[in-house]
């Protein structure tokens, strides 16, 4: 199977701050936008910050391996390096990470790379890279 973009779209509270969060922290290109939303290439995916005060960022949490993991949240699998390039670009940038990165199920099926950290108005994100991509739905 092919697989084809995905689009996704979600609340922030404030477009300047979601701009220079996706477009600057995260270097995601922009594509078009309004007093109301902006649309970002997200590692080719296409995710739109919506402007809606007050309805972003919940803060439940589920136990994985350890950690308390932000729901809901959403991400992309990169590949190791590009990982290991956004994990530096983050921590350079000031980025406070819910979870560090880190590797998560050790000698496991399915070991992972993995971060989460927030966008500025609360939303979870994880962004996580296999060494092999195969092991994605490992068991």
């Amino acid at each position: 199977m092919s697989l084809r973009p995905f689009h996704l779209a979600f609340p922030v509270d404030d477009l300047a701050a979601a701009r220079a969060f996706y477009g600057g922290a995260m270097g995601c290109r922009e594509g078009r936008s309004s007093d109301e939303w902006i649309d970002f290439d997200f590692y080719g995916h296409q995710i739109v910050a919506h402007l809606a005060p007050g309805n972003a960022g919940d803060r439940a949490s589920n136990h994985v391996d350890g950690h308390g993991v932000p729901v809901p949240h959403f991400g992309i699998v990169l590949k190791m390096e590009d990982w290991q390039d956004l994990a530096e670009r983050l921590t350079a940038a000031g980025t406070h990470f819910v979870i560090e990165p880190t590797i998560r199920f050790k000698g496991q099926p399915g070991e992972q790379a993995t971060m989460f950290f927030r966008d500025p108005a609360g939303n979870a994100i994880e962004m996580k890279a296999f060494e092999n991509l195969d092991s994605l739905f490992a068991t």
